[in-house]
């Protein structure tokens, strides 16, 4: 199943994972129409809950992101963060930084990933990827990364899986705001641990642990 559309969620609360509900959550999730895959995350520090899908079409996220996400968020009485990419586009950029969601292959499972936004309404075509891409591949830890471009936003971006919870931390840190700073831009970078996911993932075939 080819994936057409990635959602980004984050629910504004601090809880360790071992006490999140997720086998019950779950079996819910499964049944979303169009759902590929979910990868949880965990963010560091914060411990706040959120998670990385890929769907098979645009409309059966902007129906996930509309009607089931709010309601799993209004259940728990949090606010909530969620945006939607269009997987396409990236696609070329992304196998380029040996994305799972395109083939890549990952050496060893993950122990962190970044997620970043740029506030910058730059349509993918124009995003230099081709000139990013080698210095990425210098950062220390990397394992490989899915470009990302906001729906509607065009809002560049990128889900990253790291070796380690330290070199994420340093690469959010350190190099990211270079990068954008080149941009002439505000971001956005969190960092996930991915140690205590990786059960409640491998459940919703999350690429990462396949």
């Amino acid at each position: 199943m080819q994936t057409k559309a990635f959602v980004y969620t984050e629910l504004q609360n601090s809880v360790l994972f071992a006490d999140v509900p997720w086998e019950a959550l779950n079996r819910t999730l499964l049944r979303q129409p169009g759902l590929i895959d979910k990868t949880w995350l965990s963010g560091t520090g914060s411990q706040s809950l959120g998670g990385f899908y890929a769907f098979d079409s645009l409309v059966n996220a902007q129906r996930f992101v509309t009607g089931y996400f709010p309601s799993e968020a209004r259940g728990f009485n949090l606010a909530q963060s969620s945006r939607i990419f269009d997987a396409e586009v990236v696609a070329q950029a992304s196998r380029d930084m040996n994305s799972v969601h395109f083939g890549g292959q990952l050496d060893m499972p993950p122990g962190a990933f970044v997620y970043t936004e740029v506030q910058l309404h730059l349509p993918f075509d124009q995003v230099p990827w081709r000139e990013m891409n080698p210095l990425l591949k210098q950062q220390p830890g990397i394992l490989g990364k899915t470009w990302l471009s906001g729906i509607n936003t065009h809002t560049p971006g990128g889900f990253y899986a790291f070796d380690t919870v330290e070199n994420a931390t340093a690469f959010a840190v350190d190099y990211f705001p270079t990068e954008a700073a080149n941009l002439n831009a505000a971001f956005t970078a969190r960092v996930f641990d991915a140690g205590p996911v990786e059960q409640a993932s491998r459940q919703l075939r999350s690429p990462f642990f396949a």
